[in-house]
């Protein structure tokens, strides 16, 4: 198998994918593109490598793909296998070498740069890296200081933006004003049709306990003073030396 056939292979598994020849002229040529905006992801050519500007007279494939960084753009084709883009100059388009100069993994890696960088938000929401988030947890209203003591999954409602795999570290408002746990998203999106009268709950999110922290390590005083943090009214990020510092602790 080409080194081309395998990128196909690996972006119609990963991204559902498959490659489009929209030139009758060169059949060689093939696009891949979003299935929602249907924007290029990457464009697939069969060129002279005296066009490309290398040596040798055969022709060879490579791949462009889009990097959201121009500097990187910049550092990568002072490489070996990396080139300008070939036909498409602007906006950090690069061309790279399908011809076993870049190793295969740095192939896909780049492509999964170029989905990103050309995806919709949507798109880019559903393909992103799993993330950390601060969610609050009202004892008023669930008896969260116990539930895990009960079982080791419990439902939650969904936050915005929260996706499967995401970590939250759940801060128990007052009376006890503290992160006190860290639990695992394990799916998102279950629809929940109850309806509170002080709360709205749109989807659900199963969380699994993953540690728990005395009240005093991570308080509303210590969140404060030491990191910053002033309020937790709905799901938001978490600096990097809090994020660092909660996974330094040891499960008590």
């Amino acid at each position: 198998m080409t080194v081309k056939n395998e990128v196909f292979t690996y972006c119609k598994e990963k991204y559902g994918v498959c490659p489009e020849t929209p030139w009758p002229r060169f059949p060689e040529y093939a696009v891949l593109r979003h299935r929602d905006q249907k924007k290029w992801f990457a464009l697939f050519m069969n060129v002279d490598r005296e066009k490309l500007g290398i040596p040798g007279k055969e022709n060879v494939d490579i791949v462009n793909v889009k990097l959201s960084d121009p500097l990187l753009a910049d550092l990568l084709t002072r490489q070996s296998g990396y080139l300008r883009g070939y036909h498409i100059m602007r906006g950090n388009w690069i061309s790279i070498l399908l011809d076993g100069t870049v190793a295969y993994p740095a192939i896909c890696q780049w492509l999964d740069e170029s989905f990103l960088a050309t995806a919709s938000a949507a798109t880019r929401q559903k393909y992103r890296h799993c993330k950390e988030w601060i969610i609050p947890a009202n004892p008023a209203y669930y008896d969260i200081i116990h539930a895990f003591d009960r079982q080791e999954e419990i439902a939650w409602k969904q936050g915005r933006g929260i996706r499967t795999g995401d970590t939250v570290y759940m801060y128990v408002a007052a009376p006890v004003s503290a992160v006190m746990y860290r639990c695992r998203v394990m799916e998102t999106d279950i629809p929940y049709t109850q309806k509170h009268s002080n709360i709205r709950i749109p989807s659900l999110m199963p969380i699994r306990l993953e540690k728990r922290y005395d009240e005093e390590r991570f308080s509303f005083a210590v969140l404060k003073e030491t990191y910053g943090i002033r309020a937790v009214r709905g799901p938001r990020g978490i600096p990097d030396q809090l994020s660092r510092d909660l996974r330094k602790e040891e499960t008590t």
